[in-house]
């Protein structure tokens, strides 16, 4: 399985020439506009992400951000589109698409793409790493515009909505994907059941939060 890694740096990290970003790869469709077609059908009519409520991005706002392409190291500009699930950059002062097996950084999180077999592969975030490894995974929804049926109601205008957050876990044994009881973690570890139990009895470990998440995949690493 091919991890690509992305980190967005503070500026202070940046230390790549203007030279090597020139070397910068992207896929050739340069986003002018930021024209969204649903599906990426560009047949269809666009929609100015101007004119859509809520945002694709996880933020807005490009931040310094580091690849590693080919074991070279360069930088640029980027942010996380999670509706098409893809890095957009800057280069030249326009915006393209990063080709989607470059690795990629930015501030002190951590993206990596993973092939989970399933409609949520591509670009995880990284909680936690080792032996065990958390990834959580954020996906915005698009819906389309509703026009009102009466003088009663309002027109509801196109939107971007983000949705729950979905975790994974990755064992030896392979993804326990989306878990929602102690026991999907247990089952995967059995000769350590006494021990998960404790830990996550003194701990008050709750499936779903995060933060117990983290603490629980730490544990079973030590």
């Amino acid at each position: 399985m091919r991890k690509i890694i992305i980190s967005i740096l503070s500026v202070s990290f940046v230390s790549i020439s203007a030279q090597q970003m020139t070397t910068l790869s992207y896929d050739g469709s340069r986003l002018l506009n930021h024209t969204f077609y649903q599906n990426g059908d560009s047949s269809s009519k666009g929609i100015s992400y101007d004119d859509i409520q809520g945002t694709p991005y996880y933020d807005k706002v490009f931040s310094p951000a580091k690849f590693i392409a080919s074991n070279k190291v360069e930088t640029a500009i980027a942010r996380y589109n999670t509706y098409f699930d893809e890095i957009e950059f800057k280069k030249d002062e326009e915006t393209y698409s990063l080709v989607p097996d470059s690795p990629f950084t930015r501030t002190k999180e951590t993206w990596v793409k993973l092939d989970t077999g399933d409609d949520l592969r591509g670009y995880f975030f990284e909680l936690v790493s080792g032996k065990n490894s958390l990834y959580k995974k954020i996906k915005a929804e698009f819906k389309n515009a509703v026009a009102a049926k009466n003088s009663y109601e309002l027109d509801r205008p196109a939107s971007f909505n983000t949705l729950d957050p979905v975790y994974y876990i990755k064992t030896e044994q392979g993804y326990i994907k989306k878990p929602k009881k102690i026991k999907e973690i247990i089952d995967v570890f059995p000769t350590r059941k006494d021990d998960i139990e404790k830990f996550v009895k003194s701990n008050n470990i709750k499936i779903n939060k995060e933060e117990d998440l983290i603490k629980l995949i730490k544990f079973l690493n030590q």
